[in-house]
């Protein structure tokens, strides 16, 4: 049996994605870490949308009691100000990768050149 190294495989995995910029070849290592952004990304919006269910859940269940409402609205501000988060985070990469390479896609969607 042939022994196959990690060095060997990763050379050679390419993967073409389609991105609004149009297509970009991503290969192992970058692939990796792109999809790790991505899945965090999403994990943290995810995650302020539903804090944002919850805490709306939280104001209407409240009945008038001022600690209640405070602490509601408290948890209200803070999905919100996450979301913004997010989504100023991913305008910025956007803005920056198109004012310095040309690209609003370059930071969002590397391109790692390896053996």
């Amino acid at each position: 049996m042939e022994q196959v190294f990690a060095q060997d495989v990763i050379g050679k995995v390419n993967v073409t994605t389609l991105l609004p910029g149009g297509y970009h070849s991503l290969s192992g290592i970058g692939l990796f870490f792109s999809n790790v952004l991505r899945l965090l990304f999403v994990a943290a919006g995810i995650l302020a949308f539903l804090n944002l269910i919850i805490a709306g859940y939280q104001y209407i269940t409240a009945g008038g009691d001022a600690k209640a409402l405070e602490k509601a609205w408290s948890r209200i501000w803070q999905s919100l100000v996450g979301l913004i988060l997010i989504v100023g985070s991913f305008a910025l990469a956007a803005l920056f990768g198109y004012i310095i390479f040309g690209d609003a896609g370059f930071i969002l969607n590397p391109k790692v050149y390896g053996p």
